[in-house]
């Protein structure tokens, strides 16, 4: 499933002792959550941090509300996706041990892109309203082991307090590499989520995605903004542009240049199993949180290993 220059021990099988001393692969998208190795992203690379080299000092951090178009920023400046979703709660985790705040990482959360996502997962919850998807977290190389469990915490004390009571999260377990074989999205199984205690309920519906020649992934969503002159449809068209298409000519159809210019970029469909579905149901104690239903039965155990490549 996993290339790697050396022979390692199978991680599933190594007890959380044996694992202190065994670096990840670099193609390795997470790992168990006895595991002392984090996950860290600079420019859309990501490294692993070990619990050992130095732990997280909360005194050297502080969360603060973030502006969208900061977030948007740092988003695609690091995050794998190179995309950003839409957003209506967006938090920066700012290191402030050298005195000047510094912009560490970026947690948003936003409105689903299908209404019906939120309201099965939390039936009892206004969908965008009391109910929001975490659509990215990503932290820069430099924070030390454990600060997203800290940072995703106070997240969660954050929108509880403007009475957001539930929040849908997604892990997409599928790596995805360029056409030319660079791996770019190592596949995630939501460990950050497992740590935390989310509701693990499944996967997502399983479908085809279209996968670009830079290893990303063109959507549905994006895919009829073109098709119907959206909002944002020149984003996408200039996307595909960069990849190779060419510029769309005046009075063409949109759906016609949209098939040639996937076409002409090498795109790809890669059947996907469904991203791995995490619910977090916020309250103030226990009690509160089982108040909320879940609508979909809570599984066990968490997945713990990635898809194969596509």
């Amino acid at each position: 499933m996993f290339s790697t220059t050396s022979p390692q021990p199978a991680l599933s099988r190594m007890t959380p002792q044996a694992l202190q001393n065994v670096l990840p692969t670099d193609d390795l998208g997470e790992i168990t959550t006895a595991s002392p190795w984090c996950q860290r992203w600079r420019e859309r690379q990501h490294s692993w941090r070990h619990t050992s080299a130095g732990g997280f000092n909360p005194r050297h951090y502080v969360l603060e509300p973030l502006a969208v178009r900061t977030a948007k920023e740092f988003v695609l400046r690091h995050h794998y996706s190179g995309s950003f979703p839409s957003a209506k709660k967006t938090f920066g985790l700012f290191n402030t041990s050298d005195g000047e705040p510094r912009l560490s990482g970026v947690a948003v959360f936003g409105l689903s892109v299908s209404r019906a996502v939120l309201e099965r997962a939390l039936p009892d919850l206004e969908a965008n309203v009391a109910s929001l998807e975490c659509s990215r977290f990503v932290l820069l190389d430099e924070c030390p082991a454990n600060a997203e469990s800290w940072f995703l915490a106070r997240c969660f004390d954050e929108l509880l307090a403007s009475h957001v009571r539930g929040v849908v999260s997604f892990a997409d377990p599928v790596p995805r590499h360029t056409n030319t074989g660079e791996l770019v999205a190592v596949g995630h199984v939501g460990t950050i989520y497992q740590a935390s205690n989310a509701a693990y309920t499944g996967r997502a519906t399983a479908r085809t995605v279209k996968l670009l020649p830079d290893g990303t992934v063109l959507n549905d969503r994006a895919a009829q903004k073109v098709r119907k002159q959206e909002q944002g449809h020149e984003y996408v068209e200039a996307k595909l542009m960069s990849l190779g298409a060419p510029a769309p000519r005046a009075g063409c159809n949109p759906a016609l240049w949209l098939r040639d210019a996937l076409r002409a970029v090498g795109a790809r469909n890669l059947r996907h199993r469904g991203a791995h579905r995490y619910v977090f149901r916020l309250g103030q104690n226990q009690r509160e949180r089982d108040r909320i239903t879940l609508g979909y039965p809570e599984l066990k155990p968490y997945p713990k290993r990635p898809d194969s490549s596509g």
